[in-house]
């Protein structure tokens, strides 16, 4: 009778271990499994910044220098190409369904396109260097920050006119806004987050962030920012305190962050090490690294689509660096000839 107790506490620990072994199997797999589904040679010289998903259209945008390259997400070609711009950094979207913003630092203005025609039909003056950028809901208004000028330029997209100008106290990087009246944006030389009244065009608070601070994600609903920073951390901030929450460990050389309200996944795109980091949001103050999906070296920017299923990377084939000089003291390698390419990452 001993043993037959015995024999069943055994088999009934078995299947408890077994049933827990498979929950923590579905929890992870359900958690992300992303991987590499398409990569699409689009070719085409110059280098590229960062990119954007139309929400209606799924089309992708992609700053490329003198111009922004359409591309059909589901067919994986270019069906446009923005031109007339001398050096594009960042792409954004009104809350119309009709027109969108280029930031061309090059000529240290706003251009405003219209997305089904994919024609540029004005351009506004803003700072200098006009980089990343965001569209604010809640007042409908362009935020265009200026990385050599260290200030924004707010654009009221209802005129397309500069309604204010901000100081920042560094140099700024990647924006994002809650959608409720403030945005946010790195201050990378300062290793700082700040977060701006968008109404009152001020800068309500500066906090401390994490090394060099680029791309910037936001959880709205759980008051949480994603930043991702030099020396492969990514640092998760309180929108209300200011308070670095967490640092998942993220891959090296970042540039974009981006974040998935329905699934809860951060995402990093890292050039250096060539791979995208994937971290889940298990609540408020904990978060988990649960993928480093491999990519390719250089694909350091990237947009994820609103559907959260679909993140898209760019990158190409580096040829040899150029020598060092006083006024490049590190210059980037060069670029293989029509070998720039989207890299799909789905689940």
């Amino acid at each position: 009778m001993k043993n037959c107790r015995r024999v069943a506490l055994i088999a009934a620990a078995l299947c408890i271990v077994a049933l827990c072994a498979g929950t923590a199997w579905s929890q992870s797999t359900s958690a992300g499994p992303f991987h590499v589904v398409n990569e699409w040679k689009t070719g085409g010289d110059g280098g590229w910044d960062y990119m954007a998903v139309d929400p209606q259209s799924k089309l992708l945008y992609v700053t490329r220098g003198n111009h922004v390259i359409v591309v059909d997400t589901t067919a994986g070609k270019q069906v446009a190409d923005i031109t007339g711009l001398h050096g594009t950094h960042g792409v954004v979207f009104s809350s119309d369904g009709v027109h969108g913003y280029i930031t061309d630092g090059g000529a240290n203005q706003v251009a405003e396109f219209n997305r089904s025609t994919n024609t540029i039909e004005k351009t506004i003056p803003a700072g200098t260097g006009p980089d990343g950028a965001v569209f604010d809901p809640a007042t409908k208004t362009v935020w265009a920050f200026n990385g050599r000028s260290h200030d924004a330029t707010v654009i009221d997209t209802a005129t397309n006119t500069v309604v204010a100008t901000v100081a920042l106290p560094g140099k700024p990087e990647f924006p994002v806004s809650d959608g409720a009246g403030f945005v946010y944006d790195n201050i990378e030389d300062k290793g700082e987050i700040v977060k701006l009244d968008a109404k009152a065009h001020t800068v309500v608070a500066t906090w401390p962030a994490c090394d060099s601070p680029s791309g910037l994600a936001i959880d709205i609903a759980h008051h949480r920012l994603f930043a991702v920073c030099d020396g492969g951390k990514m640092a998760v901030v309180d929108t209300e305190s200011g308070k670095v929450v967490a640092t998942p460990a993220i891959g090296e050389g970042p540039d974009a962050a981006g974040f998935s309200p329905r699934d809860q996944f951060a995402f990093s795109s890292n050039g250096q090490t060539g791979t995208l980091t994937v971290v889940h949001e298990d609540d408020a103050d904990h978060f988990s690294v649960v993928q480093d999906v491999a990519t390719k070296r250089g694909a350091r920017t990237m947009a994820v689509d609103p559907d959260g299923n679909h993140v898209y990377l760019v990158t190409a084939e580096f040829g040899p660096r150029p020598a060092a000089t006083p006024d490049n003291p590190r210059p980037r390698p060069t670029i293989v000839p029509g070998s720039f390419e989207v890299i799909a990452v789905g689940k």
